[in-house]
C-alpha cells in the first residue's frame, strides 16, 4: 500500500530514543520499532548535519505515525526538515523497516518544553531563561549565557554564576516568556521562503509551529512500509 510522508519545523510531544518509553503492552511492537528506526536512520540524520533528538512510533488503525525530532545548532528551517524527511523516509524503505504496514512520517524540531539534558541542549538555549535545580541548593532561574562540555554560565538576578553539570540536580527547564521574541525568531520569521510557505498553508501557526507538508505517495521505492 502506499504511503505518505510529512516534514515539519515545529514542537511535538517526544520520547527520547534509548529511555524506556511508559507505555502499556498494547503499544510494545511500536516501542521495538522505534528501537530499531532509531538505528537505522541516526546515520542518515547524522549525515545531514543534525542531531537525532528522539523517535516515536504509534499506531492508528492500520497505518503507523513515526515522528522524529531533529535538533542543531542552528536549527532546523523547513528546507532542513525536508531533506531529512526524505533522507529518513529512504532509509526506512530500503530496510523494509515497517513491513507491510504503510506510515505517516513526520520530522520535527524540537519544542521549548524539551528538558536540557546534554550539553547541546544548553549550548542551544543561549539567551532563554531557565530554571534547574542545584545540588544542595533550590531551584535557581536565570539566562543561559554560555554553554560548553563542562558546564553553563547564568545570568541570575543580574550577576554571572558558572555551574559545572555535576552540580545540576536534575535537567534544566526553559520558561516561557510571554512578549519577548528571540532576534533568531524574528530573522526566521522574516525569511521570504518561510512567508511563501505559511501563505502556501493558509494556516493560522504560532511562531513555533511552521509547518510544510508534503503528502504525496511515495512511489517506488518508498511505499511506506
Amino acid at each position: 500500500m502506499p504511503g505518505s510522508h510529512r516534514s515539519t519545523a515545529g514542537p511535538v510531544d517526544d520520547v527520547s530514543p534509548g529511555h524506556r518509553n511508559h507505555r502499556g503492552p498494547s503499544d510494545a511492537k511500536a516501542k521495538v520499532s522505534s528501537e530499531r528506526i532509531t538505528a537505522l536512520i541516526e546515520p542518515a540524520v547524522t549525515a545531514a548535519g543534525m542531531d537525532l533528538e528522539s523517535v516515536r512510533v504509534t499506531i492508528a488503525g492500520r497505518r503507523r505515525l513515526v515522528r522524529v525530532v531533529v535538533d542543531s545548532d542552528h536549527g532546523v528551517s523547513l528546507d532542513d526538515a525536508a531533506d531529512v524527511s526524505r533522507e529518513v523516509s529512504a532509509a526506512l524503505d530500503a530496510a523494509d523497516a515497517l513491513g507491510e504496514m504503510p506510515y505517516t512520517l513526520e520530522v520535527s524540531s524540537p519544542g521549548v518544553d524539551r528538558p536540557l539534558t546534554t550539553p547541546s541542549h544548553w549550548r542551544r538555549a543561549a539567551g532563554r531563561l531557565v530554571k534547574v535545580k542545584v545540588t544542595g541548593k533550590s531551584i535557581v532561574e536565570g539566562r543561559v549565557l554560555t554553554a560548553d562540555s563542562d558546564g553553563v554560565t547564568l545570568e541570575v538576578a543580574g550577576a554571572r554564576r558558572r555551574f559545572h553539570y555535576g552540580e545540576l540536580g536534575g535537567p534544566g527547564t526553559i520558561q516561557i516568556e510571554f512578549g519577548r521574541v528571540a532576534d533568531a525568531e524574528l530573522e526566521e520569521f522574516s525569511d521570504p521562503e518561510l512567508d511563501d510557505a505559511v501563505l502556501d498553508n493558509d494556516t493560522d501557526l504560532e511562531p513555533d509551529d511552521t509547518v510544510l507538508e508534503n503528502d504525496t505517495d511515495l512511489g517506488a521505492g518508498g511505499d511506506g512500509h
